[in-house]
């Protein structure tokens, strides 16, 4: 029985390690995207260059947060994600749908 507890806590402890090491290289490719967005700016590129850019930059952040910041990788969280997924669709579809109608 005691074996038994012993090899639970040592694969806990190894499933925490890799959880720790995928948010602390996380957290830094988002410091590195935020960075470089900076640098972006602060080079004076073209609008046209850079806005599509840091659209993209920030939602790779996005991605990373939800994902690995808030737990989405985890088994129960199913439906909640569904919930961010469907949430996010219609939010694009909005705001494609009012786009066209601007530009028309």
């Amino acid at each position: 029985m005691a074996e038994n507890t012993n090899i639970h806590e040592n694969y806990k402890r190894k499933k925490n390690k890799e959880e720790m090491k995928q948010q602390v290289i996380t957290f830094a490719l988002m410091i590195v995207f935020t960075l470089i967005a900076f640098g972006m700016v602060k080079a004076d590129l073209s609008k046209l260059f850079v806005i599509p850019i840091l659209l993209v930059l920030a939602a790779v952040q996005v991605g990373f947060q939800l994902y690995y910041f808030m737990h989405m990788s985890h088994k129960g969280h199913e439906m909640p994600a569904l919930m961010i997924y469907a949430g996010a669709f219609v939010a694009f579809m909005t705001v494609l749908t009012l786009s066209v109608l601007i530009w028309w």
